[in-house]
């Protein structure tokens, strides 16, 4: 079992991924991702970060998530492109078999701010990555929680039911988890959506020592 686990395969290359969006609808294609930043990890290191902002038409960032995230007109249209090759440029790897999907809680959110991405360049929504998926998220709450992935059990069925706990022990939001793995970390650039993924990875390399994944 040690060999097949995630902490003992250097080789394993991976992708982290987080939208910045202008709310929290999960169905709604108003509900536009502006913000697309995605890391690649390979033997072990960084060798790709992108971190792109998505040029929509008639985009309404609400107030409570321009405040969270930094969002201005004025850094909108500088840096504003069009969301077809950043897509594309994701999608190279989130299709690809030999890269793991990673990021906090995309499972809840980031996997339908994609489909939405999609929808809205007038693409199906396409989940069929999901089964090479791993939310931090989910880790999280079933190491607060002490349960187990059982030998055989499906990863993605397992991190559902994870999500669907209702009062998890612990705390399992990003910051939470930089505070606990004694990560430094800028509140103040968090929900930045490159910021975050950097984070993440760190932890992420603590979550696998303490949950056999």
């Amino acid at each position: 079992m040690k060999d097949t686990l995630l902490r003992f395969d250097i080789h394993q290359k991976y992708v982290f991924f987080d939208f910045e969006t202008c709310g929290l609808n999960l169905g709604s294609l108003r509900n536009k991702p502006w913000q697309l930043a995605f890391i690649v990890i390979a033997d072990g290191r960084i060798v790709e970060e992108q971190d792109y902002w998505l040029k929509w038409d008639n985009l309404k960032v609400s107030k409570g998530a321009a405040k969270v995230t930094g969002w201005t007109q004025k850094k909108y249209d500088e840096k504003a492109i069009d969301p077809r090759e950043p897509l594309a440029h994701f999608e190279s790897y989130l299709y690809n078999d030999d890269y793991l999907k990673v990021g906090h809680n995309i499972l809840g959110f980031d996997v339908y701010m994609h489909g939405i991405c999609r929808r809205l360049l007038g693409k199906r929504a396409d989940y069929s990555y999901l089964n090479s998926l791993v939310d931090t998220l989910c880790l999280s709450r079933g190491i607060n929680n002490e349960i187990k992935i059982n030998k055989g059990e499906n990863l993605l069925e397992w991190q559902y039911k994870m999500l669907s706990i209702r009062r998890s022990k612990g705390r399992n939001k990003l910051i939470d988890l930089c505070k606990q793995y004694d990560i430094q970390f800028n509140p103040k650039r968090l929900h930045d959506a490159l910021y975050d993924i950097q984070k993440n990875y760190e932890v992420f390399k603590k979550l696998i020592w303490n949950i056999e994944v």
